[in-house]
């Protein structure tokens, strides 16, 4: 009887967790210009009251499926880069009805807005000003929502570069300056100003079609439901789903922590007290099993602590290197974690330990500057540091602090986490890889990931329920799925670009939950097929 349950769901697109009861059936066909079947658009509906929007993918026959939408108005429409169609407005579903709805693409044009990091670099031409925007700016946000959507002149991107070095002087000082400024503004302006020389549409370009990403049958069974922010320039830096249902979200730019309903779509929004003008850069959140919930403000060197029942916030202040204060190389905080006995752990520079009893900091000297934290089952502290490109672990009794560093030297270390085995899992984000240490035998082993390797970087990972490595591509705009047996790699397409996506983190219920700052997005996915657990 459970055999034959699971073949049935196989076939079926599922759209929404058994969660929301039964809702809509939404199917139908998306066909080219051409008239033919049409592989790859995303067809998307969005409920007009929650602003919930789901999305599905088209088969290589054209054809979507969406099961379960909760019962109420919707937009329908597609999405697919260099063409358009015509939405379907005035959707009313109701419960159990079954809707078809079938769309014509018409040819359009690629904007530059809707190329990945890895396209713009590749066919923007070289000039003073491109590593700094590539290699500094796009450490928070690419150039599509923010520059190439926007027409400025060179006075206008000169103010908003002027804006950027004081919202996060912690993150571009003393390094930045006024020549890279200058640099950067004006690259910018060649590139997106309103007097731009350049093509308004990359794809007259002659090596566009060869950066344009394939995909294949398989990587059209993924489902996205995504939640706008209550504001605009929130920026998100992840969902982390609790116990009870909620989600919560780390606001970087916006200097709140906000905690969403997925069923209602309803988000409710805590700002942290500030002083300053610029960014705290509230950078990770995580609830604690209290019920509270920690978090990093990396712009100013301190820990937060939410408490629900006084609906207040404690803040807890770490020092400063002398010399360096309001820098990160003098202090931060970046990613937060709690420890099996209640100490909140916290990386950035250096690695560190609140007691929250006492509010005391330990810094951990030999951890100069971590990237990011996990904790063992034996409540042992696992970290990276891109710099010397290593992992390390801290002995949850003692504190002592052991290194090792991978077969492949420079690789930048970055996000890490831990699998149900105890494998160590962490991202080699300059070298295209990702690698699994053991902790038994101290033995590393790397698996190279598909497209160009300085491209690739793979940022937020997280193991699904399969046991199966997902990674987001910071420059390519693609989701990854490892297979640990046998190193395969299955790439799947993104809703937006400049996906920007930090970290991951598995519901009980199979959701893989993300945050996409950039988009002002939060949202989960998951294969479709996929036998989603009830919450509760």
């Amino acid at each position: 009887m459970r055999s034959t349950l699971k073949v049935a769901l196989a076939g079926f697109l599922v759209v929404v967790s058994a969660s929301l009861g039964y809702g809509a059936t939404v199917t139908g066909s998306v066909k080219g210009p051409d008239s033919t079947p049409f592989m790859g658009a995303f067809v998307q509906a969005q409920n007009l009251k929650t602003r919930i929007t789901f999305n599905v993918l088209t088969d290589k026959q054209g054809r979507y499926r969406m099961e379960n939408l909760p019962a109420g108005d919707y937009q329908l429409k597609v999405k697919a880069v260099g063409f358009k169609a015509n939405p379907q407005d005035g959707v009313s579903l109701t419960p159990e009805q079954n809707a078809s709805f079938d769309f014509a693409l018409q040819k359009g044009m690629v904007r530059w807005a809707d190329l990945s990091l890895f396209q713009a670099q590749t066919l923007l031409p070289e000039g003073k000003g491109k590593d700094l925007l590539f290699g500094t700016c796009a450490s928070c946000h690419g150039f599509q929502t923010r520059m190439a959507s926007t027409g400025r002149d060179l006075d206008g991107w000169k103010d908003r570069v002027d804006y950027m070095r004081q919202f996060v002087h912690f993150f571009l000082s003393p390094n930045f300056t006024d020549q890279n400024a200058t640099d950067v503004a004006s690259y910018i302006n060649s590139a997106f100003g309103v007097d731009s020389e350049l093509p308004r549409s990359p794809a007259e370009l002659p090596g566009y079609a060869a950066t344009v990403h394939r995909f294949s049958d398989e990587a059209m069974k993924i489902v996205f439901v995504e939640y706008d922010m209550p504001g605009p320039d929130r920026m998100p830096w992840s969902a982390v789903p609790y116990k009870d249902g909620n989600v919560w979200i780390p606001d970087w730019a916006a200097n709140r922590i906000a905690r969403l309903n997925p069923k209602t779509g309803e988000v409710q929004e805590w700002p942290v007290p500030y002083q300053g003008s610029g960014a705290l850069a509230i950078h990770s959140a995580f609830p604690a099993p209290d019920g509270t919930v920690w978090f990093t403000e990396q712009g100013v060197n301190k820990l937060g602590h939410w408490d629900p029942k006084t609906q207040k916030i404690t803040e807890y202040a770490d020092t400063y290197t002398p010399g360096k204060e309001g820098l990160l190389s003098g202090g931060s905080k970046h990613t937060v974690r709690l420890d099996h006995t209640g100490y909140v752990w916290s990386s950035g520079s250096p690695l560190t330990r609140l007691d929250p009893e006492t509010g005391k900091y330990t810094h951990i000297e030999e951890v100069p500057n971590a990237y990011s934290v996990d904790i063992d089952k034996d409540g042992n502290i696992w970290f990276t540091m891109p710099g010397p490109g290593q992992i390390g672990k801290v002995d949850a009794k003692t504190l002592k602090v052991t290194k090792w560093n991978p077969p492949t030297p420079n690789n930048a270390a970055r996000r890490i986490i831990i699998d149900s085995d105890g494998y160590i899992w962490f991202g080699e984000y300059t070298i295209g890889k990702v690698a699994r240490f053991d902790p038994k035998t101290e033995t590393f082993k790397e698996f190279t990931l598909p497209g160009p390797p300085e491209h690739v970087r793979p940022y937020a990972i997280q193991m699904d329920k399969d046991k199966k490595l997902w990674y987001s591509s910071y420059d390519l705009d693609v989701l990854g799925r490892l297979d640990p047996a046998t190193g395969q790699v299955t790439e799947y397409p993104w809703t937006h670009t400049e996906n920007m996506n930090r970290e991951f983190f598995l519901g009980s219920d199979g959701r893989m939950w993300y945050a996409s700052g950039a988009n002002n997005k939060v949202g989960y996915f998951y294969l479709t097929g996929a036998n989603l657990r009830a919450s509760k």
